[in-house]
């Protein structure tokens, strides 16, 4: 897909916003107007880094975002063929996330803002994931949105830009961030295969090779991300399930017996958590009159998104209970520039916390 022809639905208001993201592991950058275009985008990915460490390193994250920054924005600017001064405003995230990565981002973001006198708009990471469907197709308020990623997971009813009705979220382990630690605790790195890949990538090809016949049910009930009725965190189920297939004595570069069979049963157990907690959520919505019943659409986003078993199992929740699905491209359902430029567009057409008053942003983690 071409995203210079892409056009938004609700735009009345011209705009150009540069977006900045460096809430996590990742410096990105992205030019975007109010017609939906995406007039430019730099992104510097720090992955393979953190693989290589066995997961995210904050002061290391910090370090590379102040590093590649400046060039990030700079090389976003050149592709959109345009200067600071030709922007409306600058978006940058201020939560959730990690402290040394946002404010990376955050005090750039001011100082772009300073210097060329253009307002700024502190963006919530997890709003913007909720919104940046309307960027490529026509989702209209109100709309249900599941946001799963590596550090969050929730349920929300997205009553406007800068409303949202929060219905549950998780208590200990997202699940990006349960099929990582599974991911290292099973060793998939010792696979050449797996080895460029992210926890979640590589637990979802590990799961495609599993033999459908075999189901470890985990002898444990599944674990609840949401705040209903019994908690068993996600982390105490890791710990169980390595336990008890007794193979955390596992050195080198030897491999877990049966790591496909348990990566696919993990990810069924996953999927089936998600789809409960989805289906209880729409019944709730449908007593409690929050969406109208001619036109209820649930919005999928955050990086687990991209995994295709789980989006197959949603989409079947989505048929039974009569909502229409709606799941941005892979590549914007993970953190970039794009979705945060989008979320100023989005801001600076409502008129939704746009501000000048730069001591007044700042970051919070949650």
């Amino acid at each position: 897909m071409n995203f210079r022809d892409i056009r938004c639905y609700s735009s009345q208001v011209t705009g150009i916003v540069l977006g900045i993201e460096t809430s996590c592991d990742d410096t990105g950058c992205a030019i975007v107007d109010s017609n939906g275009r995406l007039l430019g985008e730099a992104m510097n990915s720090q992955q393979q880094i953190h693989l290589n460490h066995g997961g995210i390193i904050p002061p290391i994250a910090r370090d590379l975002h102040q590093q590649h920054i400046e060039s990030v924005v700079n090389d976003a600017l050149r592709a959109a063929s345009l200067q600071l001064s030709d922007v409306d405003a600058i978006a940058t995230t201020v939560k959730p996330g990690l402290p040394l990565s946002l404010i990376v981002g955050m005090n750039y973001g001011k100082h772009l803002s300073r210097i060329s006198g253009k307002p700024l708009i502190p963006i919530h990471h997890m709003e913007a994931h909720a919104l940046t469907v309307r960027m490529v197709q026509k989702v209209d308020f109100p709309f249900l949105v599941l946001l799963i990623s590596g550090g969050h997971c929730l349920l929300a009813v997205a009553q406007a830009v800068d409303r949202f009705l929060l219905l549950g979220q998780s208590l200990d382990d997202a699940p990006g961030e349960a099929f990582d630690k599974v991911a290292r605790r099973l060793k998939l790195r010792n696979l050449a295969e797996f080895r460029t890949l992210s926890g979640g990538e590589a637990i979802e090809l590990a799961a495609s090779k599993w033999n459908s016949e075999f189901l470890f049910v985990l002898k444990l009930e599944i674990v609840l991300l949401f705040p209903f009725h019994e908690q068993i965190f996600l982390r105490h189920l890791i710990i169980q399930v390595i336990k008890l297939l007794s193979v955390s004595d596992v050195e080198g570069d030897e491999l877990i017996p049966g790591v496909f069979n348990l990566c696919g049963s993990f990810q069924m157990a996953i999927t089936r958590h998600l789809c409960q907690r989805l289906q209880r959520a729409m019944e709730f919505v449908g007593l409690q009159k929050l969406l109208p019943q001619d036109n209820k659409t649930l919005v999928v986003s955050g990086g687990v998104a991209c995994n295709k078993f789980i989006k197959r199992a949603i989409k079947l929740v989505c048929h039974e209970m009569g909502y229409t699905l709606a799941v941005p491209p892979p590549h914007l359902c993970t953190d970039n520039g794009i979705m945060i430029a989008w979320n100023g567009i989005e801001r600076w057409q409502a008129h939704a916390g746009v501000t000048y008053d730069l001591d007044s942003v700042d970051i919070a983690s949650r």
